[in-house]
């Protein structure tokens, strides 16, 4: 085999390029120009792979994407929005090969992003003013697909959160060998994921001259280095999200664009700290709203593990619910025995997260064990929530929301307890909320992602991995989703007092949504099933 340095390629490439890996056969054609020659599948793919290539990019095959991988280049690797239709081979999945991401900083770059500035058409306003930044600010990135485009303001609203936990240790970023030996403790001590849920977080109390510390913010510059391991690590966690209809990176981007939007809602400026330090309100930018937020809007850290398990909550998602899993009896499953997917996630981004190519990344986001504790403990929690069909998880969150916040039970202490029992439920309700957040926006929004749904569900029973056809319940689900879990949620956000307007809106959405669903929705289930047939007779015609 002759091998050549892809260094050497990236820079020589004009054209569209692609490459298949494979079997050939090698041989020297005779004639008046002698000349060697490969044939093969390999070489066919390759080349009918071409016509649906772009200039200065290298387009790869699945096969060569995992030789890659195996290679230990997989930050190389960037997954094409949609299957590429090849000729004699119909639809597959094709990948980018990008040596160095590019360094975009698109404007703006603030965390104050509004989620449905990542639906493709929505209208959104956006003023320079506040900084709002949406994905599709990076449009005119030439040689960006809308996948590349989700990476680059993922990785925006990431570093500017970064700049906030270092601003919040005086700029301190030293490496963190000291903490290798609990690095990696963490997640290999005999425990599952689930079984490292706690029901109370300690969160990091801030004074006030601590806060006032962080006006300096933009002063604070994470590094070149932490920010390209950043930009890998979103790249290579995008990349491993499967091609489902629903359960894909856009939908991780939906839910993460929407976690940042419920923080920014309870970063206000206030009068009081929440912890009995009182603070003019003309010298601080970062307090909690009327000491309600119970310390969350005060710790950068915090913040930072809501937005980063928003991103990596369905990674290498099966397409499949975690009963369907376990019904399968498949490897996860008898590893993890419930919230399969959900564990699965969180072992997958913290063991990459872990690795050495992340050094000065982790140094950005911790500095001591304690930090590292807490952001573990962060995630665990964050991701978990997201797994709203086992009745026992339910059933342990009502408990403990009614616990913290109902108005009838027995008063407990105000103390810092109290405070981070609060803030640990309304972090997981905000994961919850944000993973539906469709269901709480516009009604095309809504209707968007609900076909994907259907879709992806769909698919699974047609490839016989679900008991019944959802088609024939669909309607009625979808009603009782809204009526039992989505309404309710909305009413939670509004009774917390955390969340300000937003809590409302999402409340009016929802309702609105369920009132045209049942118009509709009848209707729009017989569109969906249309679309699935017309897709897969399409396939089958190719």
């Amino acid at each position: 085999m002759v091998e050549r340095p892809v260094s050497s390629i990236l820079r020589l490439l004009i054209p569209p390029f692609s490459t298949c890996s494979g079997q050939v056969t090698a041989g020297v054609l005779r004639g008046q120009r002698s000349r060697f020659q490969l044939f093969g599948d390999t070489m066919n793919t390759a080349s009918r792979m071409e016509s649906s290539g772009e200039r200065n990019l290298i387009q790869i095959s699945q096969v060569t994407a995992d030789l890659l991988s195996e290679a230990g280049l997989a930050r190389w690797i960037i997954p094409r929005r949609s299957k590429t239709f090849v000729k004699g081979k119909g639809e597959m999945q094709t990948y980018w090969v990008c040596k160095s991401q590019r360094s975009i900083q698109p404007r703006g770059a603030d965390l104050n992003s509004d989620m449905e500035t990542l639906d493709e058409g929505a209208e959104t306003e956006k003023s320079s003013e506040t900084g709002e930044v949406g994905v599709d600010d990076l449009h005119g990135v030439e040689g960006m697909n809308r996948i590349d485009r989700l990476v680059e303001w993922n990785v925006v609203v990431l570093t500017s959160l970064l700049e906030r936990i270092v601003c919040s240790r005086s700029g301190i970023v030293n490496k963190t060998q000291t903490l290798s030996s609990i690095e990696k403790r963490i997640g290999n001590c005999g425990k599952t994921v689930l079984e490292e849920f706690t029901p109370i977080i300690q969160l990091k109390r801030f004074d006030a001259d601590e806060l006032e510390r962080r006006r300096s913010i933009a002063a604070i510059d994470i590094g070149e280095e932490a920010k390209s391991q950043l930009r890998n690590y979103i790249s290579t966690i995008a990349s491993m999200y499967p091609d489902n209809a629903f359960h894909n990176f856009e939908h991780a981007s939906h839910v993460t664009a929407s976690v940042t939007k419920l923080l920014s809602r309870i970063v206000s400026v206030g009068e009081e700290n929440g912890f009995g330090v009182s603070i003019p309100s003309e010298t601080v930018d970062i307090v909690d709203r009327s000491g309600h937020s119970y310390g969350i809007t005060s710790d950068p850290l915090t913040q930072f593990a809501s937005v980063f398990s928003a991103i990596i909550h369905d990674v290498d998602h099966p397409g499949v619910p975690n009963a369907q899993l376990v019904k399968e009896n498949t490897q996860c499953a008898q590893i993890y025995k419930k919230s399969v997917a959900e564990q699965k996630s969180v072992d997958i981004a913290w063991d990459m997260l872990m690795e050495d190519r992340y050094a000065e990344l982790r140094a950005c986001i911790y500095q001591t064990e304690e930090d590292l504790l807490r952001f573990r403990q962060l995630v665990v929690n964050t991701v978990m929530a997201t797994d709203i069909v086992d009745r026992e998880l339910q059933a342990l969150r009502k408990a403990r929301w009614e616990t913290a916040f109902d108005p009838t039970a027995e008063t407990l202490d105000d103390g810092v307890e109290s405070k981070d029992r609060k803030a640990t439920i309304v972090i997981e309700h905000l994961i919850q909320a944000s993973d539906v957040a469709h269901t709480m926006q516009h009604w095309y929004i809504y209707k968007k992602w609900n076909e994907r749904f259907f879709m992806e569900c769909y698919r699974a029973f047609k490839d016989g991995r679900a008991d019944s056809d959802p088609s024939t319940n669909w309607y009625k689900s979808e009603i009782g989703f809204f009526d039992f879990y989505v309404i309710p949620l909305a009413r939670k956000l509004q009774s917390c007092g955390v969340f300000g307007v937003s809590s409302d809106e999402y409340l009016n959405y929802a309702t609105a949504n369920r009132d045209e669903w049942i118009r509709e929705g009848e209707a729009l289930v017989q569109q969906f099933l249309a679309t699935f047939k017309e897709e897969h007779d399409h396939l089958i015609a190719q």
